[in-house]
């Protein structure tokens, strides 16, 4: 497939720029369609929860990229999964949740630091968007027990980070990114939930032994692979 077109679909815009990063770095000749609705992320803190109207909103963001020539579609908010399904389903384009293959390989990495496929993976997970938690916790066990993997889940909620990214105060954003890393438990592997987070792997990274997985530059390569089986 020549030059793509992929809808990136945002519920904040503190996801654009790591996304369009990593784009830009491994898949450069994918044309871009950046879609932001900036309110769904406030909306569903405001509601503690996802509403049937945010799953319709979902699906409307999926049909308008479709409509605009879109051929793949990755959703960069990682607290909305099951509205994410919704939409796949509903414009039936190759679409990809933003933390699926960034699980896929957290699952990877984590059994091959083992000695025995047996044994239980701890696997770490840092947020600094609260909501993303509890969706993301529910996936990731249903992968694990998909490929009937021993798992414990340790996850962080860090906050104030994303506020002072929101304010362009990147450099405290990373700092307390990679605060919250060292409280960690023992991890075979971490993961930064939100693509926001991307940048702060560096800073997090030589805090710890523990390898540090992000987001954006899995998406982009699975989302490229899947495209390519279409």
């Amino acid at each position: 497939m020549t030059a793509p077109r992929i809808a990136l679909i945002h519920a904040t815009p503190l996801a654009i720029e790591p996304v369009n990063a990593s784009f830009k770095k491994l898949w450069p000749e994918a044309s871009l369609q950046n879609i932001l609705d900036d309110s769904l992320s406030k909306d569903h803190a405001a509601a503690g929860h996802l509403t049937a109207d945010m799953v319709e909103r979902f699906i409307d963001l999926a049909e308008y990229a479709k409509r605009a020539g879109c051929q793949g579609i990755l959703f960069t908010c990682s607290a909305f999964g099951e509205a994410i399904e919704a939409a796949a389903t509903a414009v039936a384009i190759p679409t990809l949740k933003p933390n699926e293959a960034m699980f896929v390989e957290a699952l990877r990495a984590a059994l091959k630091s083992k000695q025995n496929a047996a044994e239980v993976l701890n696997i770490g997970l840092v947020a600094t968007f609260a909501a993303s938690i509890v969706s993301m916790s529910e996936e990731f066990k249903a992968l694990a027990a998909a490929q009937a993997q021993q798992v414990k889940l340790h996850s962080l909620f860090v906050p104030h980070a994303m506020d002072a990214l929101a304010q362009g105060q990147t450099d405290e954003h990373h700092r307390l990114v990679a605060a919250g890393v060292q409280t960690m438990p023992a991890c075979d592997v971490i993961m930064l939930a939100q693509f926001s987070m991307a940048a702060a792997q560096t800073l997090a990274q030589a805090k710890t032994t523990t390898p540090i997985l992000t987001s954006p530059e899995c998406a982009v390569l699975a989302l490229q692979k899947r495209m390519k089986n279409v």
